[in-house]
């Protein structure tokens, strides 16, 4: 085809969706679009400015700041890193406590609004891969190619666990595997945009295969 493809990839948090995202665009020469990174941003903006006196996030407060908000994807050394009012958040934003706050932020519809327009138009001319959770049903339900990932909650806890402590992180297993029990909840449960699988995406469990078995299973439908 003359236009380069627009895939999208949903999935459960810990299947390995941006990572496996980011290789796939660089085999096939797309922009890697990871949504989820959106969310954080604001996610990392509300820890900064908008905390109530108990610790919790003003979602109010948070609402009526987006327009003080302005996230932007830069090229770092062939690698796209998110920029919140023009400082690098990229590694911020992995943080554990954004974790635990990014899908109350991510299920207000205000805020989905907010990120659907940037997303959607950074993918009109095509030649993009996006990952997230809605991408699919909600972002760009008329995408080239569809992928849900999956994986057993064992398996996507003890990633996500491994990829925290190889960053420095001081967390039990117990913890990571609660915060991924309440994320998966809120994701699916939530009014707007849900968490689900596109009736015509191709399903990817990769519970029992690596990351290089995944890639080669969702480049076998593309190619």
């Amino acid at each position: 085809m003359t236009k380069k493809p627009v895939i999208a990839i949903d999935g459960f948090s810990s299947t390995g969706k941006s990572s496996i995202s980011k290789i796939i665009a660089k085999q096939l020469g797309l922009i890697h679009m990871d949504t989820g990174a959106l969310y954080r941003g604001i996610t990392f903006f509300a820890l900064q400015n908008c905390l109530k006196e108990d610790g919790t996030i003003d979602i109010d407060l948070v609402i009526s700041s987006l327009s003080h908000i302005a996230l932007e994807f830069q090229d770092i050394d062939g690698e796209l890193q998110l920029f919140l009012n023009g400082k690098n958040i990229n590694k911020e934003i992995r943080f554990p406590q954004v974790s635990d706050y990014v899908s109350v932020i991510a299920k207000q519809p205000e805020i989905r609004h907010f990120l659907l327009k940037t997303q959607r138009e950074i993918a009109e001319k095509g030649g993009v891969i996006m990952d997230g959770r809605d991408i699919g049903t909600v972002v760009l339900p008329n995408a080239d190619y569809k992928f849900f990932m999956t994986a057993s909650q064992e398996e996507r806890t003890k990633r996500r666990f491994l990829e925290l402590q190889a960053s420095g992180e001081q967390i039990d297993i117990d913890t990571v595997k609660q915060n991924l029990i309440s994320r998966d909840k809120i994701d699916s449960e939530r009014e707007i945009s849900p968490l689900k699988q596109a009736q015509d995406a191709i399903l990817i469990d990769n519970t029992n295969i690596n990351r290089e078995e995944t890639i080669d299973l969702i480049l076998s439908y593309i190619k």
